[in-house]
């Protein structure tokens, strides 16, 4: 007796193959962007892993200037190698950009010093002394070759016309990720500059590291650089990516449950039937279950493999902005993975569970002669409707109870996640007695009877409408956030990087190149700015030097202060501290603070600065007490300003021959902001993708229900024709019943996604970063995104009744009843 129930309600299917495609797909695409994000984090996890070893050597001591813009002399290592630190081995890096775009950092090392740390000495190991042989091959991962299409021999082309190579592919699984190794002396034809990013060791006895940390000058550090450390600097950015996955599989998830339950009261009938022939409730309740875990088995399945696709295609952008932000080297291909997918299928059994659990409770517990009697696809909507606004005011009461307290990070995204989900369950009940309003409130027939229909179609259309909704919510938010923040970054660049050229130059030259800057006739003025850490009992502090000249004032994007603060800095004993300082040690304006010696106690603080380009504390002086405090020590640069309509090229090709500074050492603030900004769009490519797929998934998922819903109303549209309405009538209208519910959900989308916005930048933001920004309205990309959404849905709209409206009226009644 079970196998035919399982046949009967199976055969449903038969009659609707159209809902075929709306169940797979909404379960199908919700896994598939989870299951992206799930693989995407758990790759660049173990690529940071792997990153502790470089060539299948464990290295664990990096040394590396304190400045990131600096270098460490080759004067250094070579002294370093002769005070008996033969563990130690260069490393400096280059990137090149291919001509597909494909950005690839080029690793140079010394093979001999990194042969000598090798216990093996065998052919395999020793092949490395060929990079050093003309013509000076570049050594790859197996993984890199594989994703640029390259074997050994063959030569990479780059975007400014020039080839790479030859390839040689290392098969013994030596280096790893989207390096490529090659002899320091090929780095430097192709980036002619002096000096190491880095020099790292291998272990050594506890007494030989305090010797060599004793060994270190100023702005040279040593650190133990560990999977821990790197893991959390990315832990923000791996939130983010499982967020946008998780509000994907959400979303999803609304459409199966959209699409299960549609299937389930179009079966009401077939159920009553069964039920009233002796067929039992468990009986019907495991022929159900068995149909759920074959829809779960077959979207896990097509969603893990279109969720591999899709975290391969963007595992270069990913790769890329961690390479920008934390200097992490990621691989740019994903292989499948049980442990991923074991967890992506544990969210898809009991995801799926849970949207269909009520659609089940209600076919199973349903009377059989109501069931049998009559199909109703409106018979439970406005009860459903009402519940789920009940639950969203519970939600929207814990989420303002929670706003209340202090937030950490996460408590911010179980913040964001109770608003959706309050404002996401309270709109199908909004719209529906809206609708239902005007259909007993507007003065002509054919508008009431238009709006009427409307509210009977959202027991169909609701739960895809506010997955819509989210999605385009989120869209919103996602690109006031992303928009906010460039802009704020562009504006906060052209502020802090006033000057022309910035200039790091060794400690003992900085005075005889101040000099002679200033004798240039080209020259305006110099800044001089001087850096150095010390540390407090609440970590390290970078204290700063600044002139008082209008031009490094204006170059101070200040958030608040005193009055008369840089009249107070130059001339009192006060202090300008940065945001993240602020924030972290609870410091306003007019605070006094106790700073490290030789600093001291009973420093005011004047005003907190933006400085988005650092996250720790960090703190300003004028130059005179530099000099009381500091006597000229610590880390030095100098800000250029030239004079109106003067070119820097002249002055830095006059510099690097005067003074046989690197070109590394000299900044031209065009060439940084552009890269800053390149850098920064490069970091949102993978949100905005997200978003953009999120949004699609939404869309679609109405269009679909829709056409289901369309099918189930063939006999009122046969009826409708019969009347005398005209097919093109019953075309724009069909068209405009989703374009309505599209704009009053876009209404309800636009200050959702501003607020969400917001407690981004007032919540995660600011716990996770250090420092906060004013939100910028975008209506441009606002209207863009409502237009192609808006008129996706007016053409889902009408496709499926257009497709009923080609067939004659009378076989159109005929084939519905």
């Amino acid at each position: 007796m079970f196998w035919p129930v399982v046949k009967a309600l199976l055969g449903h299917y038969r009659r609707h193959p159209f809902q075929i495609l709306l169940v797979w797909l909404g379960l199908t695409l919700g896994i598939s962007l989870f299951v992206g994000v799930l693989a995407i984090n758990y790759h660049a996890k173990q690529s940071y892993a792997q990153g502790e070893k470089l060539f299948s050597n464990p290295l664990p001591y990096r040394i590396q200037p304190k400045l990131t813009s600096n270098k460490i002399p080759q004067g250094f290592y070579v002294q370093l190698r002769r005070n008996g630190f033969n563990q130690c081995v260069p490393f400096d890096t280059y990137r090149v950009v291919a001509k597909d775009g494909t950005q690839l950092n080029i690793v140079g090392f010394d093979p001999i010093a990194m042969m000598s740390l090798r216990s093996e000495k065998n052919a395999d190991s020793a092949d490395m002394l060929e990079l050093m042989r003309p013509p000076y091959p570049v050594m790859i991962s197996e993984q890199l070759s594989s994703y640029l299409n390259v074997a050994d021999g063959d030569y990479i082309p780059l975007g400014a016309g020039e080839l790479l190579g030859p390839i040689k592919v290392d098969v013994s699984e030596r280096i790893t990720g989207s390096r490529l190794i090659a002899d320091m002396s090929l780095l430097r034809t192709l980036n002619r500059s002096s000096g190491f990013d880095m020099v790292a060791c291998a272990e050594m006895p506890a007494d030989k590291l305090d010797k060599l940390r004793a060994f270190l000058p100023n702005g040279i550090s040593l650190h133990r650089n560990t999977r821990v450390e790197l893991g959390s600097l990315t832990k923000a950015f791996h939130m983010n990516l499982t967020a946008m996955g998780m509000l994907s599989f959400l979303i999803g998830l609304f459409i199966f449950y959209q699409a299960m339950s549609l299937s389930f009261t179009q079966r009401q009938p077939l159920v009553g039937i069964l039920r009233l022939t002796g067929v039992s409730g468990w009986q019907l309740t495991k022929a159900l279950l068995i149909e759920i875990f074959g829809w779960i088995l077959v979207g896990w399945l097509s969603g893990t493999v279109l969720g591999l696709a899709l975290a391969n295609r963007l595992m270069p952008s990913v790769s890329a902005s961690l390479s920008d932000l934390y200097n992490a080297d990621v691989g740019l291909s994903i292989e499948w993975q049980w442990e991923w997918s074991q967890y992506s299928l544990l969210m898809a059994i009991l995801g799926c569970l849970l949207a269909c659990f009520w659609p089940l409770v209600r076919l199973v517990k349903s009377q059989p002669i109501r069931l049998a009697s009559r199909l109703s696809l409106i018979r439970f909507a406005g009860r459903e409707f009402t519940l789920q606004a009940l639950v969203a005011c519970v939600c929207i009461v814990i989420a303002v109870a929670l706003y209340q307290v202090p937030t950490t990070q996460e408590q911010g995204f179980t913040l964001i996640a109770l608003l959706l989900v309050s404002v996401g369950f309270i709109m199908p009940y909004f719209l529906w007695r809206l609708f239902t309003s005007f259909s007993f409130t507007m003065p002509w027939v054919k508008v009431r009877w238009f709006f009427s229909d409307i509210a009977s179609s959202m027991s169909y259309r609701g739960i895809a409408a506010m997955a819509f909704m989210l999605a385009l919510a989120t869209n919103i938010g996602v690109e006031t956030m992303v928009g906010s923040f460039r802009q704020t970054t562009d504006q906060w660049l052209v502020q802090r990087l006033s000057a022309d050229l910035y200039i790091t130059p060794t400690a003992s030259s900085a005075a005889r190149m101040g000099e002679w800057l200033q004798s240039q006739d080209e020259v305006d003025s110099v800044w001089w700015r001087w850096e150095k850490s010390l540390q407090s009992d609440n970590g390290s502090i970078q204290v700063v030097s600044s002139g008082d000249s209008d031009s490094e004032r204006h170059a101070l994007t200040v958030k608040l202060a005193v009055p008369q603060f840089w009249y107070k800095l130059h001339n009192g004993k006060g202090v300008m501290i940065s945001e993240s300082m602020s924030l972290k040690q609870n410091l306003h304006p007019g605070d006094h603070i106790i700073l490290p010696e030789p600093l001291g106690h009973n420093w005011q603080v004047l005003g907190v600065y933006y400085d988005y380009g650092n996250p720790y504390n960090q703190v300003i002086i004028s130059q005179k007490k530099w000099t009381q405090l500091f006597r000229g020590s610590g880390d030095v640069a100098l800000g250029v300003l030239l004079g109106p309509n003067e070119s820097p090229e002249n002055l830095i090709r006059r510099i690097q021959q005067r003074f046989s500074l690197s070109q590394n050492r000299i900044y031209n603030n065009n060439a940084m902001h552009t890269q800053a900004m390149i850098a920064f769009d490069q970091t949102f490519k993978v949100a905005n993708t997200l978003g953009k797929i999120t949004l699609f998934i939404a869309v679609f998922g109405l269009f679909v229900s829709t056409v289901a819903g369309e099918v189930a109303r063939q006999k009122q549209v046969a009826l409708l024709r019969c009347l005398g309405i005209s097919g093109k009538e019953l075309v724009i209208l069909g068209a405009l019943q989703l374009l309505v519910i599209g704009l009053f959900t876009a209404f309800i989308a636009l200050p959702l996604g501003i607020i969400l916005a917001q407690l981004m930048v007032d919540v995660v933001l600011k716990n996770a970063f250090g420092w906060t920004m004013q939100i910028e309205l975008l209506p441009e990309r606002y209207l863009f995104t409502f237009g192609w959404s808006l008129m996706a849905l007016f053409v889902a709209g009408a496709w499926p009744v257009w497709l009923m409206v080609k067939t004659t009226p009378m076989k159109l009644l005929r084939d519905s009843l």
